[in-house]
């Protein structure tokens, strides 16, 4: 945590939605950061709510709306947990108030709305950044290190799998499952985090085949979803997306020339669900092998992520997970809705800012399910 004096005045944030990731994630993060930051307001649409967590975490102020509380309180940092169809409006009213954002997944609804909250920003901040907690752990940090030093040799193969179990009862909340107010299905609020993970470490990906497929819940939008992916690298990398199963799992496993490095974990590692795994011939030298695992425990969280964002807002720098790294963990999930319902690949050069899969991540004449 960065030290802090009796002239380092803490920053002020307010959170817009009071429900469970607000209190299971935001709220502790924030409380774990109050040396450097003061929750000073919060709001939803339910009054009740509002005051619950207020009262529950000490909150002072009370709103009705994110204009409501950007007005009262002009906070420095504008945290956003409502459902996605809201993320848009209130990132804008954000930044458009001169407050820095730190929005939940997913980012927004469409790349057109990505492109829209990302016209708001300026030079030196406000920026809008996103909640990507993946690439922020020590081990994610280590193997990108890795990469980009070719320590491992060339990356070759890659697994993603998101593999959840969520039961048609979870669907019953209105706004989930469908195209209008989620965005899209499990590739879109459940795989987001791996597949980021997967780009952080891999980065750009050229190409992606794919299929969706609704196979047991009562959605508009997929239950299941699984694409081929290849990278500007060279390597290729296979991601499935579900939320259909019992036995649950996040797991990416890196194949390079020289070892494979594997992460299992269900929704956040430290460094004891990495492995690192020499080919042959590398196992010879093993004190080159025992320094590849990280040096220091540091475990994904939104804890660790909060940490570089407030760095970034006093040093007036753009944070990770935002602009150009933000967007393209969104273009690839595109990309994916785009390939799986017209039956082709889709080429990151050949992707447009407009059309079905720019405005929007779906063909509305497309019905997932229905496909023999």
């Amino acid at each position: 945590m960065k030290p802090t004096n009796s002239f380092t005045p803490r920053l002020k944030a307010g959170l817009i939605g009071a429900g469970g990731i607000a209190t299971i994630a935001h709220l502790p993060t924030l409380k774990a950061h109050q040396d450097r930051v003061e929750v000073v307001g919060i709001a939803d649409v339910d009054p009740d709510r509002v005051g619950q967590v207020a009262d529950e975490w000490e909150i002072p102020g009370r709103y009705a709306s994110a204009q409501e509380l950007l007005d009262a309180e002009s906070p420095d940092l504008l945290i956003i947990c409502t459902p996605p169809s809201a993320h848009k409006d209130a990132a804008i009213q954000g930044l458009r108030a001169g407050a820095w954002v730190w929005c939940e997944k997913p980012p927004v609804l469409t790349l057109a709305e990505y492109d829209a909250v990302a016209a708001e920003e300026v030079e030196g901040g406000p920026y809008a950044s996103y909640v990507y907690q993946h690439r922020f752990g020590s081990g994610a940090k280590t193997l990108k290190k890795q990469v980009a030093e070719a320590t491992l040799g060339r990356p070759l193969v890659a697994l993603c799998n998101t593999l959840w179990y969520r039961p048609h009862a979870y669907y019953d909340v209105p706004w989930r499952g469908r195209w209008a107010t989620e965005g899209g299905g499990p590739a879109m609020g459940h795989g987001i985090h791996q597949i980021d993970l997967l780009l952080e470490v891999l980065g750009e990906w050229a190409e992606i085949t794919a299929v969706a497929e609704k196979l047991d819940r009562d959605v508009e939008t997929e239950d299941f979803s699984s694409a081929i992916v290849r990278f500007a690298s060279g390597a290729i990398a296979t991601v499935v997306t579900s939320v259909l199963s019992p036995r649950e799992v996040s797991y990416l496993r890196f194949d390079f020339q020289d070892a494979t490095v594997e992460v299992e974990h269900l929704y956040g590692y430290d460094n004891s669900s990495w492995t690192w795994t020499p080919a042959p011939h590398a196992a010879e030298d093993l004190a080159t092998v025992d320094s590849w695992s990280p040096q220091e425990n540091v475990p994904s969280s939104h804890r660790q992520q909060l940490s570089e964002l407030l760095d970034a807002m006093e040093a007036k720098e753009r944070p990770r997970a935002s602009g150009e790294e933000g967007r393209r963990t969104l273009e690839f999930i595109a990309a994916l809705y785009q390939s799986a319902e017209t039956g082709q690949p889709v080429r990151r050069s050949e992707m447009r800012q407009d059309g079905t899969y720019y405005t929007g991540m779906h063909d509305e004449s497309y019905i997932y399910g229905k496909q023999s």
